[in-house]
């Protein structure tokens, strides 16, 4: 029997699939949304904390790498009202970026630079192409040196570890570049880059800016850089997994949780809140083309740019957190784009990105398809954890046309 686009026999697949890491205890609980074509299903299964009470639909989880995409809207939404140019030097706005210097080899000591062949823009962030971020190596370089010791690559999110926006900005133009502007893609810190920008070009604090013009509008009523002390029950406890047992180990709780304050550095690159009906207004909000209701957040084209791999052959043959993903996915601004299709999961033109704290969102726009799920287990390695690829591959084989 088919509903909307779903088969309802298949749909139970996805709460089995899902209920099976809970029960094993891979994962104290979850929720989980499949949308397509207007009709939504929503699972919640597991605990909030490990032995806590029951996870519900209200649940606030750290969503991590998730807050990269609303970072790019909120980007283009001062594109389109022309307080950011896409291709000029950031310089104007962030001069601690002006006169760039590069190191002429990855190992390189940090005074064997050479001069940047062009200054950093703002779609060199959003693409994370500003020559500075995670690369693979052993991290015993004297770059790796030194973002350590200016705690400006942070890794997993701790809200409380870095400085303020201004301050950050500094520590990061006394370093050179990693690779010239535009040369590669590099994960991470050029979402960062983008929110102190953003906040710049806006006139007001980063998070101000995210809850005026698109939270707010969106409906998005637990979504932030902190939770509220009236809300602090609704935050799950966040697990991380022992390297050495393979045991779940509390990485931050509910009550005294790294994000019950507001930080001094609202990170644009990993560092919201929210749950799944949050995100999911969000994500419907990009699928209906930048429009929420009878309201426009963005234009039809600005989606279209956003949503467009970005990268040329060459950037995609040396970059890459994961052996290959680039010969089946690119990159927009914020997000993957899906090139080629691989497994069930996701059509070509297909767009979405994960957090590394438990999260994992997928839209597809020719299936008119939402997929999202929020957990508290983080993610040991860069590929995505069994949890997240089961249960994309339960969600697209419930389609049932």
């Amino acid at each position: 029997m088919n509903t909307v686009g779903f088969s309802k026999d298949r749909l139970g697949r996805v709460r089995e699939v899902l209920a099976g890491y809970v029960e094993r205890g891979e994962v104290p609980g979850l929720v989980a949304l499949v949308s397509r074509r207007g009709e939504t299903h929503v699972e919640t299964i597991g605990a909030r904390a490990i032995g806590g009470e029951s996870i519900t639909r209200d649940t606030i989880f750290r969503i991590a790498s998730l807050t990269k995409p609303v970072a790019a809207v909120a980007t283009m939404i001062l594109v389109e009202e022309c307080r950011l140019r896409l291709d000029e030097p950031v310089d104007r706005l962030l001069p601690e970026l002006s006169g760039r210097r590069v190191l002429k080899r990855l190992d390189a000591p940090l005074d064997d630079t050479v001069p940047a062949q062009r200054p950093i823009t703002p779609r060199d962030l959003l693409t994370l192409r500003m020559g500075i971020g995670y690369v693979p190596g052993p991290g015993d370089w004297p770059i790796h040196k030194a973002l350590r010791e200016q705690r400006v690559l942070q890794g997993p999110p701790r809200p409380r570890s870095l400085p303020a926006p201004d301050e950050w900005m500094r520590r990061i133009g006394t370093l050179p570049l990693m690779f010239q502007p535009g040369e590669r893609w590099l994960y991470d810190l050029g979402l960062d880059v983008l929110g102190v920008l953003i906040a710049r070009a806006a006139g007001q604090p980063l998070e101000d800016f995210l809850r005026e013009r698109l939270f707010e509008p969106l409906g998005m009523k637990d979504t932030g850089f902190s939770v509220p002390a009236g809300k602090i029950g609704r935050l799950a406890a966040s697990y991380q997994v022992n390297p050495g047992t393979g045991a779940l180990e509390l990485y931050d709780p509910a009550e005294g949780s790294d994000w019950s304050q507001p930080p001094a550095f609202p990170a644009a690159a990993g560092g919201l809140v929210s749950t799944i009906d949050d995100y999911f207004a969000f994500a419907r909000m990009l699928l209906d083309q930048g429009r929420h209701g009878s309201a426009r957040i963005l234009s039809r084209p600005s989606v279209e740019t956003l949503t467009t791999d970005q990268l040329t052959p060459v950037q995609k043959a040396v970059s890459g957190l994961v052996p290959g993903y680039f010969e089946s996915h690119g990159w927009g601004f914020g997000l993957a784009v899906v090139t080629r299709r691989i497994d069930v999961s996701g059509t070509v033109g297909a767009y979405g990105w994960d957090g590394g704290l438990g999260t994992s969102w997928r839209t597809d726009p020719r299936e008119e398809m939402i997929t999202i799920l929020m957990t508290q287990r983080a993610w040991t390695s860069p590929a995505p954890p069994d949890v997240c690829v089961d249960f994309q591959t339960a969600a697209w084989q419930a389609i049932g046309d």
